[in-house]
C-alpha cells in the first residue's frame, strides 16, 4: 500500500528559521522549498535534497526531539562529519548498525539527526 515517504516533520522554536536555513541549506546543502502561502503564515521552513524532504514546523512549546529522528542516507559520511564539525556541531559516531557506518548530530535547535553510509 505504501509507496514511499513524502517528508519528515521536525519541530522548531519560534524565530528559528534563519539558523535552520544556515544549517540545512548552508551546512547540509539542502535546497529550501517554498511553503504554500497559507502554510507559510505559520512560520517554519522546508528543505529538500537527495530525495529527502524535511519540514521544520514552528511549535510554540518547542522541545527538541532527542530520541525520535530521521535517518538520512549520505554518500560520504566523513565529508558530512567534517562539515558538521567545521560548523561547530558535535558529531557522535556510532558503529552499531549492521551494513552501515553512521553518526549522530543535532541540528541548531537540538533535534537529533542520524546520518548513514552503506559500508
Amino acid at each position: 500500500m505504501l509507496t514511499g515517504v513524502h517528508h519528515v516533520q521536525l519541530a522548531a522554536p519560534v524565530g528559528s528559521e534563519d539558523v535552520l536555513r544556515a544549517f540545512y541549506a548552508g551546512v547540509l546543502g539542502m535546497e529550501e522549498v517554498p511553503k504554500p502561502p497559507e502554510l507559510a503564515k505559520r512560520g517554519g521552513v522546508w528543505f529538500r535534497g537527495g530525495g529527502v524532504e524535511l519540514h521544520l514546523g514552528i511549535e510554540q512549546d518547542f522541545r527538541a526531539a532527542r530520541k525520535a529522528h530521521p535517518g538520512l542516507l549520505v554518500r560520504d559520511l566523513d565529508e558530512v562529519a567534517a562539515k558538521l564539525r567545521a560548523a561547530g556541531h558535535e558529531v557522535r559516531p556510532d558503529g552499531l548498525f549492521p551494513g552501515y557506518r553512521r553518526l549522530y548530530a543535532d541540528d541548531p535547535v537540538g533535534n537529533r539527526l542520524e546520518f548513514l553510509q552503506a559500508s
